[in-house]
């Protein structure tokens, strides 16, 4: 039999993203809508270890759904990755008569929260927040849609002198392992070359690509690159490379860096996190523990944070099917 959820804590930890305020907002009220107690935990596993606690109620968040980062703070815990420091999380915890726990952050997070409920048999619940969107068990992780607008922006900008200039552009947007941000920002930002870990599109082909886009009559390009990219060791290579091979062109280089993972949450991105906020809150009070909520179909689902971890997030084929087409 479940145990009888009284106070919930809330966490933050890994890299912020836009939208983790709007979901410590919709946890907390939502755990005053249900009169059970919250507490915010203050940076991530870390503050757990130290017993870094808040009394949270609903006005304690008022004024925050629009706001980026996060007000309960994010830090990296080498001490909660011991058992030593976990027992003492949980001890904490227990102290505090705390019944469970919402984790949000990416898998880091999700690991840790995934550990300490095996060894504790503490209830977690996770909700995916991290721009990349490289979590399995939904379509959008919180912050995703925020960051694309940013990139977006910034690739209208950096076009506006590419096209005065005549300039080539590469652009390195955040996606260490995946490409869905340099994807869905390539095909929107009118990108003539989108360039991501899953296809290894080579310099050679790049170059002749390039060259058709000349060819065909654009004075100036935009190429768009996730940092996990693996044509050359770093974008700056790609640079030197181009400039080498290619006449005509006065390339630059642009990396958007941690500007993608700041300002205010779009709509959709505070919207999502309310809703992951309420099923996270809910699941835990019907008994649900070790899943992560996630968006699919437009729908609130569970994923055990076990698959959510392991699993690995496909690129859309469609996506760059498209992006071939719109190169041409």
């Amino acid at each position: 039999m479940s145990k009888t959820i009284k106070k919930l804590a809330v966490l933050t930890s890994g890299g912020d993203s836009p939208g983790m305020n709007a979901a410590i907002r919709s946890v907390v009220r939502t755990c005053a809508y249900h009169n059970i107690e919250c507490v915010g935990v203050y940076r991530g596993f870390e503050g757990l270890i130290e017993g870094d606690f808040k009394e949270m109620n609903a006005r304690s968040v008022r004024g925050i759904i629009n706001k980026g980062g996060t007000i309960l703070k994010s830090a990296r815990s080498k001490e909660f990755r011991t058992k030593e420091g976990r027992e003492k999380a949980y001890q904490m915890l227990v102290e505090a008569n705390i019944d469970g726990l919402v984790a949000i952050g990416g898998d880091g997070t999700f690991t840790g929260a995934m550990i300490f409920n095996q060894e504790f048999d503490f209830p977690v619940m996770g909700i995916p927040g991290t721009i990349d969107n490289d979590i399995v068990g939904t379509s959008h992780t919180l912050g995703f849609d925020t960051a694309l607008n940013t990139v977006v922006d910034a690739i209208d900008k950096i076009r506006d002198t590419a096209s005065s200039h005549n300039r080539l552009f590469f652009i390195e947007v955040m996606g260490r392992d995946v490409g869905h941000i340099a994807l869905n920002t390539g095909i929107a930002g009118g990108a003539e070359e989108i360039l991501i870990p899953e296809e290894d599109l080579g310099l050679e082909r790049l170059v002749d690509s390039l060259n058709k886009s000349r060819t065909s009559g654009k004075s100036s390009s935009i190429v768009v690159v996730a940092e996990g990219d693996k044509i050359g060791k770093n974008i700056f290579e790609l640079k030197d490379f181009v400039d080498q091979n290619m006449e005509g062109y006065d390339v630059r280089v642009s990396v958007l860096g941690h500007m993608q993972r700041g300002g205010s949450p779009s709509c959709f991105d505070r919207v999502l996190a309310s809703r992951m906020g309420v099923k996270a809150v809910e699941s835990l009070l019907e008994g649900k523990t070790n899943y992560m909520v996630g968006l699919m179909n437009n729908k609130m689902e569970l994923t055990p944070l076990d698959n959510a971890i392991k699993g690995k997030t496909k690129i859309n084929l469609e996506l760059l099917r498209v992006s071939d087409i719109m190169s041409t």
